[in-house]
């Protein structure tokens, strides 16, 4: 009889054990799951405004979609954010890319204009080089992203996964956009290729460097076969390696 006793209770401590055990399993994992909460909520936390953070200290240009129209009302609404929150030290431009072009002047039926010799008349305009983009020369970090991602009109950053992806010298120079200090070395004899403006994607070879004004003169094949030496700048010279 105290045997059964005996049993009884060394059963029943060790339900009790067991359920101990249990609980404490359920509560470890329960501070687990709330460690891992807060970690996730730490990560997704706003970040302070106005700090540098998780980004290079070298300012790039960006190119940043927006809704058609919609252009210049980005521009303006990142330049007052920029002049609200003080940003000037990150955020350091802001701009559409145009262009200047000649049309031939049209009356109301669509008609062109002609003066009294008989000739076309012109009219210079500007207008957007890309419509729906807009350029931004910043320091990227999470404060300008945030700023750039959620102005009205923006649709992202033009990049893989809307991850920013900063201009190179070239795309610059095509945008009409001088680059300070673009270093090329071309020597008379070099073979080249013009990257950017009217002459683009002609070829030839450097006859003369003049570095103080920064350009070179390469003779084109014109029509007629005829070489002409055209003046272009260094900056838009790009080197053909043989």
């Amino acid at each position: 009889m105290a045997e059964e006793k005996n049993k009884d209770i060394e059963s029943s401590v060790e339900s009790s054990e067991e359920m101990l055990s249990e609980e404490a399993v359920e509560e470890s994992a329960v501070e687990s799951t709330e460690d891992s909460v807060d970690d996730r909520a730490e990560t997704l936390r706003p970040k302070s405004a106005n700090l540098k953070q998780q980004g290079d200290d070298d300012p790039h240009w960006y190119v940043v979609h927006t809704y058609s129209g919609y252009e210049d009302k980005v521009v303006r609404d990142i330049q007052n954010t920029i002049r609200s929150r003080h940003l000037e030290d990150q955020m350091f431009d802001v701009t559409v890319p145009v262009e200047t072009v000649i049309e031939d002047v049209r009356d109301k039926n669509g008609n062109i204009v002609k003066n009294k010799k008989g000739i076309a008349e012109k009219k210079t305009k500007t207008r957007k080089k890309f419509p729906g983009y807009v350029l931004v020369h910043m320091i990227k970090n999470d404060v300008t992203w945030y700023v750039v991602r959620n102005s009205l009109g923006v649709t992202g950053f033009v990049g893989p996964g809307s991850e920013p992806v900063p201009l190179t010298d070239i795309e610059l120079l095509k945008l009409g956009i001088k680059v300070e200090g673009l270093s090329i070395d071309v020597e008379p004899g070099d073979h080249v290729r013009v990257v950017a403006g009217e002459w683009e994607n002609f070829e030839g070879v450097v006859k003369t460097v003049n570095n103080s004004k920064r350009t070179v003169i390469i003779p084109f094949e014109m029509s007629g076969g005829r070489l002409t030496d055209v003046e272009i700048d260094i900056d838009v010279v790009q080197k053909i390696e043989e």
